[in-house]
């Protein structure tokens, strides 16, 4: 925009000798709804003064209600970047900040932060690492677990509150485009839309009633996530509409996961996915995760759209979107991969290694030694302090684990995810359960058994318990326990072997 259009307060806000505190040179941002004034170490947000059918900055008021809301909600997670709300004083022409007078403005004083580190520019120059979207998954299970929970008796997350706003994406997309290939596939998604929401009707009304509806982001995208020294904040969440910021924890985490498939990156998309649900145990969430996702990926087709309009016409991103949905929609067959073999053998890491490489994002990794622990109340990497067969590794323990697994799986299966279950599976009896689950629920059975010495298991199963950061305990004297009661698969077992390339074998 060019100064010349701009209101009077931010043409004068353009001048460094305006700020509080030394500024050389001073860098405005626009964005729809607001704009951004970069004055040297800190950024000053405030609020254009618009009503848009989502967002009413009309008054004053208003905008100090939120600017108000929006330093409360991001101080939640990023309370070193958002500062405080300052006032305006003075004239539009010759404004200065605080001080005596009535307030003409306000604004959002943030500390300023390295816009290279913004993930969807890491993601971009393919730097984003699986530690940085594990540390993410991390803080984002640690910001939703400290969200306020919706109350039962709220409209928040009522079936008209997450049917609507999706079925009004495809009015608006179809008021925007006349490309019929476009319509045409919209047609379908809007299909598959009502009929899933009716089918999941009774999940989402559960969720709400289990809790999981809270006090979210509500716009969880990589260009509102950045590494700060190293560590990933979260920053500029939803503050001017409730309704898109009271949601189940699920459709605040398919933003993340849909963002990640548009940057081509369908290894950390489930990668992420696995990260949060190892940390979260929120298996129930799987069911309605397509759902929510399919609706995020058409929110961004419409954004796309409202910009290909001021654009003349093109419609490459929209049309990007939209098939994004459709892969969303169209997975392969679910498989159900168990691993088999003794501590040491890199069952894990072979499991990893398939995540890694299936581009639909689709697959969920299930390790006994995490979920074991969750049945006892203990994190993934806690210490349980069980003597050999004993504690949390008694014959009851571990079949209450294989049950657990078997249950995960069976409802993962059933709602379209492939999974892999890590866990030893020595004795034939428990591989034929499994096997049994796929004929059960029309998945496709798979094992796979890394293979390695009995020196090399001996020497990594020492080197884990030195570094002490891994969910399995297993000791040397579990690996010989396991020696003496191991049952080798089968020839018919072994038709259903897949090959570990873990290690490039």
């Amino acid at each position: 925009m060019r100064n010349e259009l701009l209101p009077p307060l931010i043409k004068a806000l353009l001048e460094p000798k305006r700020y509080p505190h030394p500024t050389q040179h001073v860098e405005l941002v626009t964005t729809h709804i607001s704009w951004l004034l970069i004055a040297g170490e800190f950024v000053y947000k405030i609020k254009k003064p618009i009503t848009l059918p989502f967002l009413d900055y009309g008054t004053l008021e208003k905008r100090h209600i939120y600017c108000k809301a929006e330093l409360r909600l991001n101080q939640r997670y990023a309370p070193d970047i958002y500062l405080e709300v300052v006032a305006i004083m003075g004239t539009p022409e010759n404004p200065h900040f605080n001080g005596e007078g009535t307030p003409i403005e306000y604004a959002v004083k943030m500390r300023r932060f390295d816009e290279v580190g913004r993930l969807d520019h890491v993601c971009d120059r393919s730097e984003l690492q699986p530690k940085h979207v594990s540390d993410l998954a991390e803080a984002i299970v640690a910001f939703h677990h400290d969200a306020a929970k919706a109350a039962v008796d709220t409209h928040y997350g009522l079936a008209d509150k997450i049917i609507e706003p999706a079925l009004e994406n495809f009015n608006e997309l179809h008021a925007l485009l006349s490309n019929k290939k476009c319509l045409t596939k919209l047609d379908s998604l809007q299909t598959w839309t009502r009929a899933e929401f009716e089918r999941l009707s009774p999940n989402l009304s559960a969720r709400k009633a289990d809790g999981w509806v809270r006090e979210c982001h509500g716009d969880l995208h990589l260009g509102n996530i950045v590494l700060m020294d190293g560590q990933v904040r979260l920053f500029d969440c939803i503050e001017f509409n409730e309704d898109f910021r009271w949601i189940d924890v699920a459709s605040d985490i398919a933003f993340t996961y849909v963002d990640l498939l548009d940057h081509h990156q369908p290894g950390l998309a489930g990668w992420f996915l696995n990260e949060w649900l190892s940390r979260s145990g929120d298996f129930d969430a799987m069911p309605v995760l397509r759902f929510y996702a399919v609706y995020r990926a058409l929110v961004r087709a419409k954004v796309a759209a409202i910009s290909a309009e001021q654009r003349h016409g093109d419609i490459s991103d929209v049309w990007a979107y939209i098939t994004l949905a459709e892969q969303i929609i169209s997975t392969p067959k679910p498989k159900l991969i168990i691993t088999h073999g003794l501590a040491g053998c890199g069952k894990t890491t072979a499991a990893k290694n398939l995540l890694f490489n299936d581009n639909y994002a689709c697959t969920i990794h299930l390790r006994s030694d995490v979920e074991r622990k969750r049945l006892f109340g203990l994190a993934a990497v806690a210490k349980s302090n069980s003597p050999l067969g004993g504690g949390i590794y008694i014959q009851e323990a571990h079949q209450r684990t294989y049950r657990r697994l078997y249950d995960l799986a069976e409802g993962l299966l059933i709602a379209g995810w492939s999974v892999i279950i890590d866990a030893a599976f020595l004795k034939r009896a428990e591989r034929s359960d499994f096997h049994a689950l796929t004929t059960k629920t029309g998945a496709e059975f798979c094992i796979l058994a890394p293979q390695t010495s009995l020196e090399q298991l001996r020497l990594r199963i020492s080197d884990r318990l030195k570094k002490g950061h891994d969910a399995s305990e297993a000791t040397l004297e579990v690996l010989e326990q396991q020696l003496t009661f191991i049952e080798p698969l089968d020839e018919d077992e072994r038709h259903f072997l897949i090959k570990d390339t873990s290690r490039g074998s």
